[in-house]
């Protein structure tokens, strides 16, 4: 059913019916198909960025849509409650987005009209296969060289690598371990780049994972965001609005388990009844319904923060830990609504516990979240 949404202006609710419209047409009834083939779909991100979804919260000036954060997520979770690999993406496409934005006036105007139009579709390379959760413990290195660096090293879990036209890149440039790391922009031409092997995943098979590898790439130091050892916080920034990202997405994929829960419990009849006229099963999604509301409040608190221009990393780890619980469990109950069938790949929910998981592990797994939080809390 379609989520009451409280929007803050009439130009808001426009988008979201454009966004419901094109969910409904050009992604639900492919998503099923795509993630059982595992096909990547970069025209669907082509799509959503004809219809300026790709740009919302950047300013027009550089082809934005000039929207809070607060509207963007809130069509975000419309896109993943469609299909969560189209969601995460476009989430991990505004993330590398946020790192051109960071960069100069030129690099701006140059770069994020053809990013936000989805011309080019961007990733985000963080991690490293021994630096996930400790990013400065990263060891991919930039060596200035001229009037270039010379990079050397492996990225890991980068989401649509390979597909996508842009990796906004961390390495190393200095030896100090949190001072000594800058970000560049790596188109994906540049000589020297590859990629490994997709990853064998459980859920969102239509969302490539690979490796960076980085062979003696030599980037233009024109290519490098912010100034020099500002990587760090520049990347630490970003996963703040990251995860709440992350933490809409989860609860447009509980959202999508709640529906088919509800209206498979108002369809199955057992015992000469409807399913759904049992009180236990009542308390089951009523326990669902409350799980995906409360949590919803909580990222769009944090989202409101942010536009505000408060402080709000505290409020997005907390969304993203709440979120992505909820959203393990709101999937799991739905299977467990549908019994057999939801054990199965004629219907949805299988697939939607599938992916829950992974949303309590990207962009810091909720162990690490609850670190934040807890060090937030302790120094305030």
């Amino acid at each position: 059913m379609p989520v009451d949404r409280l929007l803050p202006t009439p130009e808001a609710y426009d988008l979201l019916d454009l966004t419901r419209e094109l969910a409904a047409k050009e992604l639900a009834p492919r998503a099923s198909d795509d993630e059982a083939a595992g096909r990547f779909p970069r025209d669907a991100f082509r799509t959503i960025g004809a219809a300026g979804l790709l740009a919302l919260p950047y300013p027009e000036e550089y082809g934005g849509g000039d929207q809070p954060y607060e509207v963007y997520l809130q069509m975000l979770e419309e896109i993943a409650t469609a299909w969560l690999t189209v969601g995460v993406g476009t989430s991990v496409h505004t993330l590398a987005c946020f790192g051109i934005a960071s960069g100069t006036e030129e690099q701006r105007k140059r770069l994020l009209p053809d990013a936000l139009g989805g011309g080019l579709l961007g990733a985000y390379c963080l991690s490293e296969p021994q630096a996930g959760s400790d990013v400065a413990g990263m060891t991919t290195k930039a060596v200035r060289d001229g009037d270039d660096y010379v990079v050397n090293g492996v990225k890991s879990w980068i989401s649509h690598g390979g597909e996508a036209e842009f990796y906004l890149l961390f390495a190393r440039t200095g030896a100090d371990r949190t001072k000594g790391i800058s970000a560049f922009y790596v188109p994906l031409d540049t000589p020297g780049v590859s990629f490994g092997a997709p990853e064998h995943k459980m859920g969102m098979t239509g969302s490539t994972t690979t490796q960076m590898i980085l062979e003696d790439v030599r980037l233009p130091a024109a290519n490098r965001l912010g100034d020099e050892g500002t990587g760090i916080r520049l990347a630490l920034s970003a996963l703040d609005s990251g995860r709440l990202g992350i933490a809409a997405c989860a609860i447009g994929l509980a959202q999508a388990a709640l529906d088919v829960a509800v209206d498979y419990a108002d369809e199955r009849r057992q015992f000469g009844r409807a399913i759904g006229e049992f009180q236990g099963l009542q308390f089951l999604l009523a326990d669902m319904a409350a799980a995906v509301e409360s949590a919803r409040a909580t990222y769009l608190h944090a989202a409101r923060l942010r536009d505000a221009g408060r402080p709000f990393g505290r409020q997005a780890s907390i969304a993203k830990l709440t979120c992505t619980d909820a959203a393990m469990r709101v999937t799991t109950d739905a299977v467990q609504v549908l019994g057999g069938y939801g054990y199965t790949r004629d219907f949805p929910v299988e697939r939607y516990m599938r992916e829950a998981k992974v949303t309590q592990i990207f962009e810091g797994t909720n162990q690490i979240q609850r670190l934040v939080i807890a060090r937030d809390l302790l120094r305030t």
